[in-house]
This record gives C-alpha cells, sequence and structure tokens, in this order.
C-alpha cells in the first residue's frame, strides 16, 4: 500500500512538471511576446496549466471513475482560494518588493504543488482512487 502511494506521489509530481512546462512556457509567450501585465499573463497561464494537470492526474494517477464535472468543481473551488491568494502575493512580490517575477512564478508552483497534492488525493478524488475500469485489470496482475 505504501508502495502504491509513493508511486501515485511520483506520477502526480512527474505530471505536474509538465504542467508546469505548460504554465511556465505560456507564461513567458504571454509576458515576453505579447507584454501583456504580470498578473494577466500568470493567471492566463495557471488556468491553462491546471486544466492539463486536473485530466492528466484523473485518469492516470488517481485513477477516477468520479464524476467529471464535480471533481472539476472541486478543484475550481480550490483554486477560488488559491488564484486570489496567489495572485495577490505574486502582484505584491513583483510590484512591491521588486522580485524576479520568474522567480515568484516558480515560488507559487512550488506552493501549489504541494497543497493541490493533498487537496486532490483526499478531497477530490479520496472516495474514488482506482475506480476506472483500468485500475481494476491493474490490481488483479
Amino acid at each position: 500500500m505504501k508502495n502504491k502511494e509513493l508511486v501515485r506521489a511520483i506520477k502526480f509530481a512527474l505530471f505536474s512538471a509538465s504542467a508546469g512546462v505548460i504554465q511556465l512556457g505560456s507564461f513567458t509567450l504571454l509576458n515576453e511576446l505579447l507584454h501583456l501585465p504580470y498578473w494577466l499573463s500568470y493567471l492566463t497561464a495557471l488556468v491553462l496549466s491546471v486544466l492539463w494537470n486536473f485530466t492528466l492526474n484523473r485518469k492516470f494517477t488517481f485513477k477516477s471513475a468520479a464524476n467529471v464535472p464535480r471533481a472539476m468543481l472541486k478543484v475550481a473551488a480550490y483554486y477560488v482560494v488559491f488564484t486570489p491568494l496567489s495572485t495577490l502575493l505574486v502582484k505584491y512580490l513583483t510590484d512591491t518588493c521588486g522580485w524576479n517575477e520568474y522567480l515568484v512564478t516558480i515560488l507559487n508552483m512550488l506552493i501549489n504543488f504541494s497543497t493541490e497534492f493533498v487537496y486532490q488525493r483526499f478531497f477530490v478524488f479520496g472516495n474514488s482512487l482506482d475506480t476506472q475500469p483500468q485500475a481494476s485489470k491493474d490490481k488483479s496482475e
């Protein structure tokens, strides 16, 4: 059982890293090429990475057959709290404190990674872990 949770955590980390690449890539395009305000670049990049991360982790990490709209609403609830707080934090750290925009983005991504894993593991998918048909097949092998 401990091995299964370790594998789950590693998968989450790898998919989150891929979402991080999407977030940093889209942030860079929006910030450097389109010269959008930092907060708008950050927010747009965050939404893109969340959609990517949710889709992959639901299917491959948590193997959940739970109702997708309901699960997505739970994830959206997390971001209703996380996004305004993180947006205010990045605005404060970049505009008021003069911190580097990329350093602040990476800091936010690390905070997001750790809190979101716990939230998704226990709240979003806690009752529906390994309920996809493929998950049953994996258990029997």
